[in-house]
């Protein structure tokens, strides 16, 4: 019998690993198993030309149905996995199949978090591509489009609301937007951003009810509301390994391989807490990025090509016209070098420890700035701050001095 390696979960992370299995050599049996009834697809659209582009756009699909099949590759949809036994090495399904794997890579990610809030059943939310289909035709010209949370998903969620003519406000229980995501700084930029093209933006502004055609704020104030879109975050799928006895802290705790603590059974992507060797710390993150990038570099341990993964944390998100790139820890900085004029439509900003070392980066418009910050930061470089700052001194330059 040819070994089965299964892997649980048919988004980004999933789809990547089973391929990159294939291409580092295994050839037994792989199984892909989704939730839902669609092939892998990108997410990063549903909240942007998902919604905004007429007319409605293509899912955007990791790879061609015939890539799957050309690579032997099983993908069973709409299938879900209901219980886990670690020691029998077993898989029970929802159509009441129960797999013997060899080993098993747990890519569940998450799922929306909901409103708690009373009549927070009614707010949409927007995770899948089914929640992109329901949002979308209700963002009509003149519709009042309230946007609880101001994270990437909700910002992300207002400035399409926007371009499509909604009269659009934007609630955050925080004193800022986008939280651990953006240092404070450059948070504070992109407040300016939505509110110069016309967003209402209320900060510390939390929500107590959602009622017909109106959200109660916590301090009373009352906004009219024909559409309520909640980004409040996401809640990791941890059940199944939880259940399973694998060791959960917010995420399943694996390695820099991805490997569990129970032989033979992995994890990746945006349900992992993954050790970083480079950081020399534990990281949860949620960025396309990562969910490629680890699926890939677990699919090829599973397939016995072990590498450390360490990849530098990076994402973007594009608002209003306008890309922001953001690479490392911003949270971990105590000062920022502004490289250019934050007025311009083009600039970057990259963010020092106390010891002077670049830990993260954003650009603004600014793709090359950002694609040298990775290297400054996974390097520990701590640049010149004069240098960084001029806009005439290449960051090549910088890279090599170094």
């Amino acid at each position: 019998m040819p070994k089965l390696h299964v892997i649980v979960g048919a988004g980004q992370t999933g789809a990547n690993a089973a391929v990159a299995m294939r291409g580092a050599g295994f050839d037994g049996r792989i199984l892909l198993l989704g939730e839902e009834a669609h092939a892998p697809y990108e997410r990063p659209p549903l909240s942007k030309s998902a919604l905004t582009d007429d007319p409605e756009p293509a899912p955007g699909w990791f790879y061609p149905t015939e890539k799957f099949a050309t690579l032997d590759i099983e993908v069973r949809l709409g299938t879900v996995a209901t219980e886990l036994d670690p020691g029998g090495h077993t898989l029970a399904l929802s159509d009441g199949a129960v797999l013997a794997f060899d080993r098993l890579l747990l890519a569940t990610g998450g799922r929306a978090r909901k409103l708690p809030v009373p009549g927070g059943e009614h707010a949409l939310l927007l995770r899948t591509l089914e929640d992109a289909r329901r949002i979308r035709p209700k963002l009509v010209p003149g519709a009042r489009v309230v946007c609880v949370g101001a994270g990437v998903i909700g910002l992300e969620t207002a400035s399409s609301a926007h371009q499509r003519g909604c009269r659009v406000t934007v609630l955050e229980a925080a004193p800022g937007v986008m939280g651990r995501a953006m240092t404070p700084d450059m948070a504070r930029w992109m407040e300016r951003l939505h509110t110069s093209r016309g967003v209402a933006l209320h900060l510390g502004c939390g929500v107590s009810a959602i009622e017909p055609g109106r959200v109660i704020a916590a301090d009373g104030r009352v906004f009219p509301a024909d559409v309520v879109i909640a980004g409040v975050g996401m809640v990791r799928n941890t059940e199944l390994a939880r259940a399973a006895g694998l060791e959960v802290e917010n995420g399943i705790v694996v390695d820099e391989f991805g490997r569990t603590g129970v032989s033979d059974i992995y994890a990746a992507g945006d349900v992992a807490a993954f050790w970083h060797p480079s950081l020399h710390r534990r990281l949860r993150l949620e960025a396309w990025k990562h969910a490629q990038n680890h699926g890939i570099a677990v699919g090829r341990a599973m397939a016995g090509v072990a590498e450390q993964y360490d990849d530098v944390p990076w994402y973007w998100t594009d608002q209003h016209g306008v890309t922001v790139q953001v690479a490392g820890l911003p949270h971990e900085s105590a000062a920022t070098i502004l490289r250019g004029d934050d007025a311009a439509t083009s600039f970057s900003a990259f963010h020092l420890d106390l010891n002077g070392r670049v830990v993260a980066a954003t650009g603004v418009n600014a793709a090359r700035d950002v694609r040298a910050a990775l290297t400054m930061i996974q390097k520990g470089m701590a640049p010149d701050p004069a240098k960084l700052a001029d806009p005439a001194t290449k960051l090549q330059d910088l890279l090599k001095a170094g």
